[in-house]
């Protein structure tokens, strides 16, 4: 009887033993496994510091950017030839149709000329920008012009600004030259005031990562 007795001691130690390694095991797993998820919420955190240390530095870059072009364009901007906006990724040089071009013309105005010269200097110093030229116009038809409709009028002026900087030394492997015609407006295009505001030359200036998705259908 007691060697079955000792016999039962002894595999009920062996049996504790056994437990016991199998909870330390269980429990430096689930260890790891918890390290694992610090290490991960860790490098998730580090990434989204350095993502907006990153917007930080684009935002500061893209304010000097834009205090510098209003700078070196103010004579101009005084003078009402054109407007500098500043938006959270691009910033734009919009320029008044009748400075430029004359109703239903696609031709450069001496003064538009002097004018875009300018601009054009300035660009030039923004070499790892894209410049997207786009033309827009008002919603009254075209008449006695050789374009058939305000799409190709305003196609038509954006590529003239374009031809334009490059042979003031913008290049033209940076330069996008796009129209919407009368279907972006600024205004409504029921007064004289919104309609004039409607026909207008934007410039943006923008990243390339920016440019190839604004180059997407739709967009």
């Amino acid at each position: 009887m007691k060697r079955h007795i000792g016999t039962l001691c002894i595999i009920a130690a062996l049996g504790s033993m056994v437990s016991g390694c199998v909870s330390t095991g269980t429990y430096e797993k689930m260890e790891m496994s918890k390290n694992q998820e610090i290490a991960a919420l860790q490098d998730k955190v580090s990434a989204l510091e350095k993502q907006n240390a990153s917007l930080i530095t684009n935002s500061q870059e893209t304010q000097k950017q834009y205090d510098a072009l209003v700078q070196d364009l103010s004579k101009e901007v005084q003078k009402g030839q054109l407007q500098v906006r500043q938006y959270s990724n691009m910033l734009s040089v919009d320029l008044a149709e009748q400075i430029f071009f004359d109703s239903g013309s696609a031709t450069l105005k001496a003064g538009g000329k002097d004018v875009l010269k300018t601009v054009g200097e300035v660009l030039k110093g923004y070499e790892n920008k894209i410049i997207r030229v786009v033309g827009h116009t008002d919603n009254v038809p075209v008449l006695k012009s050789p374009f058939p409709s305000n799409w190709e009028l305003s196609v038509a002026r954006a590529t003239t600004v374009v031809r334009f900087l490059q042979e003031v030394g913008v290049q033209p492997e940076r330069m996008i030259a796009a129209g919407r015609g009368e279907y972006n407006p600024v205004a409504p295009n029921d007064t004289p005031d919104g309609r004039q505001k409607n026909r207008r030359i934007e410039i943006m200036v923008i990243d390339q990562s920016l440019a190839d998705e604004l180059a997407k259908p739709g967009k």
